[in-house]
């Protein structure tokens, strides 16, 4: 049989063209990326929440976005309805336990005491004599009889985490303290109720108080009886 020279020169030059567009879809399916693990390059997919909105949110319940702090602790969730000022314009939240267990987050400004309880021996929030008061890293930890606490001061206010022994050891109250931080802007809109929910709003207008005497309400019967 007769060969064909052109078939015979075309040869290599296909054979070479094959492996080159095998060797780049094999590349090609390398480096496709999961859209799981593009999502998680790029970031969360969540807006920022609006800033001033957080702000306004903040002032509802008599604080500032600045005090705002949050933990975490495996086994606890915090207590929205916990959420509320301390003194003029701290932050105070409960984080509890399925099973009725608690864990109270306090900022505050305090005037004349810092977090050094040998300095400030009363309990947070009690009148019982510290039964221990020891420097535990960046912490001062100091128990009573019913509560304890780790407490630290940070930019000029006090954060202390705290709980009473019998339902949170001191292994616990130390990693939720680890934990504390002051709350993003994801997490403040996480923990800050809306506006119109925060406590401490005013009442409702009622319309049949009248408006001169002792506010009683306005019960007469029109005249259609």
């Amino acid at each position: 049989m007769t060969s064909h020279p052109l078939r015979a020169r075309l040869r290599p030059v296909l054979t070479a063209l094959a492996l080159t567009l095998t060797l780049a879809a094999a590349t090609g399916c390398g480096t496709e990326v999961a859209p799981d693990a593009e999502a998680a390059r790029s970031g969360s997919a969540d807006p920022a929440p609006d800033r001033a909105e957080l702000e306004a949110r903040a002032l509802a319940v008599h604080t500032v976005t600045e005090h705002v702090w949050v933990t975490d602790v495996p086994g606890y969730a915090l207590a929205a309805q916990s959420v509320g000022v301390v003194g003029d314009d701290g932050f105070g939240s409960v984080y509890t336990t399925p099973d009725g267990g608690q864990l109270h987050l306090r900022v505050e400004r305090r005037a004349h005491a810092g977090a050094d309880c040998t300095k400030d021996p009363a309990p947070t929030g009690g009148q019982e004599p510290l039964l221990t008061c020891e420097r535990d890293g960046e912490q001062w930890y100091r128990a009573a009889e019913s509560d304890h606490a780790y407490a630290w001061e940070q930019g000029g206010l006090v954060v202390t985490v705290s709980g009473a022994p019998e339902e949170v050891d001191r292994a616990t109250l130390r990693s939720a303290a680890r934990a504390a931080h002051r709350a993003d802007d994801h997490e403040l809109d996480q923990v800050l109720p809306p506006v119109g929910d925060a406590p401490g709003q005013p009442p409702v207008e009622r319309g049949d108080l009248p408006p001169v005497g002792d506010g009683a309400p306005d019960n007469d019967v029109g005249a259609s009886g």
